[in-house]
Order: C-alpha cells, then sequence, then structure tokens
C-alpha cells in the first residue's frame, strides 16, 4: 500500500507539466486571433545583428501574403504542400522572409534578384515533385556570408496549384 501512496504522491508534479502554450493549442474553446503579417524591412535592418549562418528562408503565413498582395505571384516553397519563402513577379519584384520579416528585393537580371549585400539566385531544375509541381533552385547569398545556401523546392505561378 505505501508504494501505491509514493507512486500517487510522485506523480502528482507531472500532472501540472501539462501546459501547452503553443499557438493553436488553446486549453479553452477560444479562437486564436488572426495572424499579423511580418513586418516589411530593408536587407540592412532585417539582417543587421543577425548571424549569417541563420539568414534562410522562412514560411510566411498567409498575413503576409495578403499584405504582399502575393497570392497569385510565382511563390517558391520548400515542399509541395508548405507556404511559400519566397515570392516574385514577371515585374521584377520579389519578396523573401528572412530573421522573421519580409525583404523585398529587385530583379538585377533574369532570375536574379538583390537588395542591398542581400542576393537571391533562382533557377528551374528539369523535374517535378510527386504532385507534379515544377522543382526550383533558390540560392541565397547575404552580408557577412562565407558561403551562398542552396535550397530545392517547388514552384506555383498563379493559380496553378496541383
Amino acid at each position: 500500500m505505501n508504494k501505491i501512496a509514493i507512486l500517487t504522491l510522485a506523480a502528482l508534479p507531472l500532472a501540472a507539466c501539462n501546459t501547452n502554450t503553443a499557438v493553436g493549442n488553446d486549453r479553452e474553446a477560444q479562437l486564436d486571433p488572426p495572424a499579423t503579417a511580418a513586418p516589411i524591412e530593408s536587407a540592412a535592418s532585417a539582417l543587421a545583428n543577425l548571424s549569417p549562418g541563420l539568414m534562410l528562408p522562412e514560411t510566411m503565413s498567409e498575413a503576409d501574403l495578403a499584405a504582399l498582395g502575393a497570392e497569385n505571384t510565382c511563390q517558391f516553397r520548400l515542399t509541395e504542400v508548405a507556404f511559400p519563402s519566397f515570392v516574385y513577379d514577371n515585374s521584377g519584384r520579389g519578396t523573401i522572409k528572412i530573421n522573421g520579416k519580409l525583404i523585398p528585393v529587385t530583379a538585377s537580371a533574369s532570375g536574379e534578384y538583390a537588395n542591398g549585400e542581400l542576393r537571391i539566385r533562382t533557377r528551374l531544375l528539369d523535374d517535378e515533385g510527386d504532385a507534379g509541381l515544377q522543382m526550383q533552385e533558390l540560392i541565397v547569398a547575404g552580408p557577412r556570408m562565407k558561403d551562398e545556401f542552396g535550397f530545392w523546392g517547388y514552384t506555383t505561378c498563379g493559380n496553378s496549384e496541383a
């Protein structure tokens, strides 16, 4: 009987650890507030205090896309089902999300974009994913980076999602 009482007393503190504060895991039946778009900043201010090893593309939210008006642009996605990390259009404008900030870039050549010391290069690949999306390569080179980062992902343009 003592063993059961000791085990019960030992397990009681663990019951208090069942608190998940992550977004979408509310303990009460409430809706999360609408997502807000990330701030739009120049590359110089968005990447000023960021380690070069952390200058990685991040996933944009629906609020980010709406703030950019980028719902019908070409979108680079790291997976076929992900939200985009880089959006661009035929007019030479694009935006990438790094460090929680949306950084606008302009085309300097076909498939090449820049904002200050931040440079982005894209290239279509001769392959497609399981859902039929065109594969694309994204190269990111930023300030103070010794090497560029390369990513393979998928691209969609307009409403041509599979």
